[in-house]
């Protein structure tokens, strides 16, 4: 039963198979910044030395690298980042240095990259064919994963916020007094384990500076690149600030990045609309599929939803701790909110959604519960293994106004549009809002790329992140770009479409491109038919 699920399932790891365990009964506020520009900010610094490596695992080399907190003062403090290569498997036949970003932010790539072998078809996993050709190299960005990793929250406040504290049915999830504490003690705590010039550094700019550094270090003159989601934005802003160190890039799930650098509002207004209609696209095929092919509802999937949701709030179910799969706790109605939400993302997890669904409609939340527990990045403010890392870079990119009385509009514009996710999306910047350490010198040109050879942009027809007329406009502001669609629901398409994989493998080894504006079909079609259906 697991192996006929389809593959980018894979992408919950050991939750997913933990959640299947459990289902079949087997154990085992800124004001606009000046525009710097990369020559202003970049032509001093010096080369770094060639990076020293050490053997960290199968095929895998890491190194240390330290480069400028701050670009404009060269000279000055210094941070280390973490970097990892994996060899090229044809070295012979080896083309060059192939970057990466996979998103987020707050992804650590080093860890991605580690766990490559064994997330095989999910988004962003590298072909064999591209494995042969290129060193693939993992960079976490500052503040992210072994690069000095921000941190906010003490242990207690971690595990505080992870309880049972929110409310789906209250915009943002707590009254809006108990949001802008929360917000104060979350920034209070980031400048009392880091300072704010650390923070104010994390900027999408000095990451693609930092790239820049690497580049040098591996003694390539050019690098490949591939970026996923906020890899997006990473990607473009390198191409922008150094075009003649780009061999090939492809941006995969794009980020609108003139709405990334503007008002954070209308942004996170997007992200909520399109997952809200992911969302909608589940109820609508468990609908058209039929009672026999997806019981849940019978029917009437969105009123057994909300009902669920309703239940689960007012009377969490007990979830029993299982060895090696979860250690306990409550679902309650916004965990099973937040994990329908990640789930109802991506098409080739219905299946499992319905299954976790229907076992809790049966009083067994430990499938829902699990699969909450392993969302590890969300767009909006979660306690997620990433949650600070992936604040603090927003805080530095975002223009996030400072008055209430905008966030107050944001929060009745996202239920308006959006009417379960929106919840989840209201006063989703306030922590930008209150940011104690704002970036003053943010690179604020568009992300034109002029001069790279033309980019790939990779976009599904559904994503539930990255809606697809960012892609649109992506390829617009781009100078030269190709985009390419993916029909179906999904953030992220290489590594989990055929056709996507040939292109985007033509595109990074050879710097071929399909023809702009060509459409992927699925390889499989969508269904909600659970993977095993709870005891009755």
């Amino acid at each position: 039963m697991i192996q006929s699920r389809p593959r980018p399932a894979a992408r919950y790891g050991a939750a997913l198979a933990a959640a299947l365990l459990v289902l079949t009964g087997c154990s085992s506020g800124a004001s606009g910044p000046r525009s710097t520009s990369a020559g202003a900010t970049s032509a001093a610094v010096p080369s770094p030395d060639p990076l020293s490596w050490s053997t960290c695992g199968k095929n895998l080399e890491c190194a240390t690298i330290k480069v400028p907190q701050e670009y404009t003062e060269p000279d000055g403090a210094r941070i280390p980042l973490a970097v990892m290569r994996h060899r090229a498997t044809d070295p012979d036949r080896r083309i060059g240095s192939l970057i990466f970003n996979p998103g987020g932010p707050g992804v650590p790539a080093t860890e991605t990259l580690r766990n490559l072998p064994r997330t095989a078809g999910t988004p962003g996993a590298f072909s064999a064919a591209v494995l042969a050709r290129f060193d693939v190299i993992a960079v976490d960005p500052r503040g992210v994963g072994g690069s000095q990793a921000v941190r906010c929250l003490t242990d207690e406040q971690r595990a505080d916020a992870a309880g049972t504290a929110f409310d789906p049915a209250v915009p943002g999830g707590k009254p809006l007094p108990r949001l802008l504490t929360d917000a104060a003690a979350f920034t209070g705590g980031c400048v009392k384990h880091q300072s704010k010039e650390f923070l104010a550094s994390m900027s999408t700019d000095n990451v693609a500076r930092d790239i820049d550094q690497v580049r040098s270090a591996l003694g390539e003159d050019k690098i490949t690149y591939y970026g996923l989601s906020y890899g997006t934005v990473v990607g473009p802003m390198y191409a922008t600030l150094f075009p003649h160190r780009v061999r090939q890039m492809v941006l995969d799930a794009p980020v609108d990045t003139g709405m990334w650098f503007g008002n954070s509002l209308p942004f996170l207004n997007d992200v909520a609309v399109a997952s809200e209609r992911t969302l909608n696209a589940w109820f609508e095929t468990c609908r058209s599929e039929g009672r026999a092919v997806c019981p849940f509802g019978a029917g009437d999937p969105q009123t057994a939803f909300d009902t669920l949701i309703d239940t689960l709030e007012a009377k969490p179910l007990k979830v029993a701790p299982v060895e090696g799969t979860t250690p306990g706790g409550e679902l309650d109605g916004a965990m099973a909110l937040e994990a329908t939400r990640a789930l109802a993302g991506d098409q080739n997890t219905w299946p499992l959604l319905t299954s976790a669904l229907l076992a809790a409609q049966d009083g067994n939340g430990a499938p829902l519960y699990t699969l909450w527990s392993s969302v590890t990045v969300s767009p909006f403010p979660v306690p997620t293994a990433m949650y600070e890392s992936h604040t603090a870079v927003r805080c530095a990119d975002w223009q996030t106004p400072a008055g209430i009385a905008a966030h107050k509009a944001a929060a009745t514009k996202a239920l308006t549009e959006a009417g379960r996710i929106g919840t989840r999306a209201a006063y989703s910047a306030l922590n930008c809002a209150r940011w104690p350490a704002p970036n003053k010198d943010r690179v604020t040109e568009p992300l034109t790329g002029a001069g790279t050879p033309p980019a790939l942009v990779v976009a599904g027809r559904l994503d539930p992140v990255t809606p697809h007329h960012w892609a649109e406009n992506m390829t617009r502001t781009l100078d030269s770009a190709v985009l390419l669609t993916r029909e179906g629901v999904g953030h992220g398409s290489y590594g989990t479409n055929s056709c996507i994989d040939s292109a985007v493998d033509a595109a990074l080894v050879h710097g071929t491109h399909p023809a702009d504006g060509t459409v992927c079909k699925t390889d499989k079609p969508a269904t909600t038919r659970p993977l095993v259906l709870a005891k009755r």
